[in-house]
């Protein structure tokens, strides 16, 4: 492994140990950690930034996105709790890394981008690098994918000002929903929501999170709504 690899590895478990305090985590699973370290962050960044790649911070990706920071890249997927068998949606696609890390631990990725540009080039780079679980679209993602429903977890990688009841009725029972809740570039806050056996929805505050808004453009996601990244 590269050294500038393994200290973003070193970084992200330090500070994971930092924040514990709010997060009930003082450290990420070891699958977690192993998957980052098999995803080379490098291979998601545009190449203006590649001097930057393993550096604990968001950058900039084209149409006014961002590829998050590694550490909470980690977070959001720690508290997912995925298993082997998990089939997850991932709404905001950018540039893949957050699906390549997903992917190395659960069945199935399904990951919708509502910028096709950014849709079609993280599909692209999924086939060179060999990745047959992901599949992406180009669509709103506020609605979710219902055609490919219920999901063991949800992870939103924008900021919502509140939490789309769509996406909370796509979880399975048992499943989680890792998103950013708040207004755009204002105060927003990582919240966690679960829904159990029985159906009960429980919601639960991580930390304090700065992410894109997550826009809703008002289209429903229908078997012709949206597209498939070729």
């Amino acid at each position: 492994m590269q050294d500038a690899q393994q200290q973003m590895l070193d970084t992200i478990a330090a500070e994971a140990r930092y924040t514990a305090d709010y997060t009930g985590r003082s450290r990420f699973s070891a699958a977690v950690m192993q998957a980052l370290a098999r995803v080379d962050r490098a291979a998601f960044v545009p190449p203006a930034y590649r001097d930057r790649a393993y550096d604990n911070g968001p950058l900039p990706i084209g149409d006014g996105q961002t590829i998050s920071q590694p550490y909470i890249v980690a977070l959001m997927t720690d508290l997912l709790d995925l298993t082997p068998d998990s089939v997850v949606l991932e709404i905001g696609t950018g540039s893949g890394y957050q699906a390549a890390v997903l992917a190395q631990l659960a069945r199935q990725v399904y990951s919708l981008e509502r910028f096709c540009t950014l849709a079609e080039a993280a599909q692209e780079r999924f086939a060179q690098l060999s990745y047959t679980n992901i599949e992406v679209r180009c669509a709103n993602g506020y609605n979710g994918w219902r055609e490919k429903a219920p999901f063991d977890g949800i992870i939103v990688t924008a900021a919502a000002r509140e939490i789309p009841p769509a996406l909370v009725e796509q979880l399975k029972p048992g499943g989680r929903l890792v998103i950013p809740v708040g207004p755009p570039y204002g105060y927003q806050v990582l919240m966690i929501v679960s829904r159990d056996a029985a159906g009960k929805i429980e919601h639960r505050k991580v930390l304090g999170v700065a992410f894109v808004p997550l826009i809703d453009d008002g289209i429903e996601n229908g078997d012709d709504a949206g597209r498939s990244a070729p």
